[in-house]
Order: C-alpha cells, then structure tokens, then sequence
C-alpha cells in the first residue's frame, strides 16, 4: 500500500481534504448528540412541570446555588431553550447531511483516482 508521500501533490491534497471533511463531520455528529441530549433533559423538565401546582415551589440550578422561581417563568425559559434547541438541531442536520454528501463525493473521486472500486452499495 502506498504512503501518503509517494502520491502525487494533486491526489495528496484531496487526502488532506477528505480527512478534513471528516474530522469535520465527526464533530458535527458530536454537537448534535449533545444537543439531542440536552433537548431531551429540557422535554423531560416540561413534562415534570406538567404535574406541579402553580403554587408549589420550584427551583432552579444557576451554577452551584439553588435559586426560588415561579412556575411560569421556568416554563417559559425552558420552553424558549426547547425551541432555540431545535432550531440549532434543524440547522446543524443540514450542515452534516452537506458534510456527507461532501465526503462520499470526495471518497468516490479518490478511489477514482486511485483505481480503487467502490464498494457495493
């Protein structure tokens, strides 16, 4: 198997490139899964409010304190924190779905050009 130094400058750029695209698709799998988490922990929190009376006390975790607040401005915030979540989760997808197709185009043209056959799909 040849190393990467006795390809020619052309195909070792698009190595380069294609490892980019991919170090680049691995972290943008990694910040949607932590935003799927933390939008599944905000649903959770919704859904248990659900249940509490408007006169029960809540309280929220601001750094390493517990802090009284009213049920409705929790609701709020966590709700408007639900939406923003989802909204960064839809753009996001489309970022990873680009980061894809880019690597499968950049993987196909480098087996291509490396004379190597693309699996079946």
């Amino acid at each position: 198997m040849a190393t990467i130094d006795n390809l020619p400058p052309e195909t070792r750029e698009r190595v380069l490139r294609l490892q980019q695209m991919q170090n680049t698709l691995q972290t943008l799998v990694s910040q949607r899964q932590r935003l799927e988490l933390e939008l599944g922990e905000t649903e959770r929190a919704l859904k248990g409010l659900e249940t509490v009376q408007l006169d029960m006390k809540i309280y929220k975790s601001i750094g390493t304190i517990l802090v009284e607040r009213e049920k409705g401005s929790v609701v709020k915030e966590l709700g408007e924190r639900k939406e923003l979540l989802e909204l960064r989760l839809k753009t996001l997808g489309g970022q990873e779905d680009k980061a894809r197709k880019r690597v499968a185009e950049l993987q196909k043209a480098l087996q291509k050009e490396l004379g190597i056959e693309s699996p079946p799909q």
